[in-house]
């Protein structure tokens, strides 16, 4: 058990320092071949998106130029540039939920926040995003929050949704969201 609490330090320790972690991250990633990708996801999953400034370390520790970086970044609509906001919404675009109204329900939720898919709210508060497929297909059409799933959803009424989010507050590390991507 006290093995257990000192990984559980030096990892807390990490967490409060950033710069060295981007360190230890590039040194695990720096000598694999075709790894760059990989040790942005591990940054991303750690961070919930990649800021220009941990990319710049990242690159500099691993030896690759920034724009590297920013083509692989850009290229895939998985990384994020800007922070997602507390609550990440994600709706199914996927086919047993696009037939079951999904585009109803991304578009009536967009109404809702004031923002479109891919955007996040003034206030951080929610980011918006349509995912291909949540492997819920019977509880179609359904959205998650935070990893959270909400199916069967009335596409005639976003508000239902953020009615949930109201009341369940839905909180995952930023780790477990960025999964569910």
């Amino acid at each position: 058990m006290a093995e257990n609490t000192a990984v559980e330090e030096v990892e807390s320790d990490l967490e409060d320092a950033p710069e060295d972690e981007i360190v230890v991250l590039a040194q695990k990633w720096k000598k694999k071949r075709g790894s760059l990708i990989m040790a942005l996801h591990e940054l991303q999953g750690r961070l919930g998106y990649v800021p220009r400034e941990s990319a710049m370390k990242l690159g500099q520790e691993m030896g690759v130029p920034l724009a590297t970086i920013y083509e692989v970044l850009t290229f895939y609509n998985y990384f994020k540039l800007k922070s997602p906001g507390k609550y990440i919404i994600s709706v199914c675009t996927g086919t047993a939920c696009h037939l079951k109204g999904s585009p109803k329900l991304l578009e009536g939720i967009e109404g809702q926040l004031g923002i479109k898919a891919g955007e996040s709210t003034a206030d951080g508060e929610y980011h918006l995003q349509g995912v291909r497929c949540l492997g819920c297909c019977g509880l179609a059409p359904l959205a998650s929050v935070n990893g959270k799933v909400y199916g069967k959803q009335d596409v005639t009424d976003a508000s239902g949704l953020l009615d949930h989010v109201a009341e369940d507050q839905p909180t995952v590390s930023a780790a477990q969201s960025a999964d569910t991507e």
